[in-house]
């Protein structure tokens, strides 16, 4: 990853907590803790942030009330031909006329570029994801009613009657922070509240997620594994891994990163 882009990461991620720390970034831009170090020192030269022991912190610290939840920008670029991979597999599921939900986040947007000359009836609660098919698709898009979180890109409500009660889809569409024994992990509980309320709405539950995700943990699980209905995930995830899944009944789908860019490359179905 170029240094500028590391630069912008790590500049979002300290406003999305008061301190940061060296490993975290490290993760997130799977660069060197020794990389990141020199980063932070040459951000904090600039007046940019301040350098800390262990991480670093935001010159204007980010004020509380914010979702737990990572921006949407900090987690955009990461892994992103595994997310187009998923995301193309995701889109071939569905047939025309498909009404179907697509939850806020970085792997699901990218199912929009999939999406173009399909017709679909949406519905979302991620404006990016609302605002790119409106423009540039033909499919119908409803949005619940809310706040928007410009962070995440996220349109979110705490109250039960708006449109989400009155939209059917065939499937939902949602990727997440872990995926454990124990569940779909997130890290918000308004963002829970919002995708158990939508996952009301469907017949099917889709997770798409990246096979980082399977070694990652996060304060909250939305919902057991037995809930969903397909996985779609890239060919990095380990044999315990996919064993874990499977052995709940849950359908496994493992592309490769390269199928963003292959259009004769097909996913494999465990």
């Amino acid at each position: 990853m170029h240094e500028r882009e590391r630069h912008r990461i790590i500049l979002s991620a300290v406003q999305e907590k008061p301190v940061i720390t060296v490993q975290d970034i490290a993760e997130l831009t799977e660069a060197s803790e020794a990389t990141i170090r020199r980063d932070i020192a040459a951000l904090h030269v600039q007046g940019k942030l301040r350098r800390v022991r262990g991480g670093a912190e935001a010159v204007h610290p980010p004020q509380l009330g914010n979702l737990a939840a990572r921006p949407f920008r900090v987690s955009e670029s990461l892994n992103i031909d595994k997310k187009r991979a998923i995301a193309r597999a995701a889109v071939e599921l569905c047939e025309e006329g498909d009404s179907i939900i697509i939850n806020g986040g970085t792997t699901t947007f990218q199912m929009v570029h999939y999406m173009s000359a399909r017709r679909f009836q949406v519905m979302t609660n991620s404006f990016v994801i609302a605002e790119h098919l409106v423009k540039q698709s033909k499919c119908t898009v409803n949005v619940p009613g809310g706040a928007i979180y410009r962070d995440q890109s996220l349109i979110l409500s705490p109250f039960e009657n708006d449109a989400i009660r009155h939209f059917y889809a065939r499937r939902m569409f949602i990727g997440a922070q872990g995926i454990s024994a124990l569940g779909v992990m997130e890290p918000d509980a308004l963002v829970i509240q919002s995708e158990q309320r939508l996952m009301r709405q469907a017949d099917e539950l889709i997770v798409m997620v990246d096979s980082s995700k399977f070694s990652r943990r996060s304060a909250m699980i939305l919902c057991p594994l037995e809930s969903v209905s397909t996985i779609i995930t890239d060919d990095g995830i380990s044999d315990e891994a996919a064993a874990m899944v499977e052995s709940v009944g849950v359908r496994l789908i493992t592309v490769k990163a390269s199928a963003a860019a292959d259009k004769e490359n097909t996913p494999s179905v465990a």
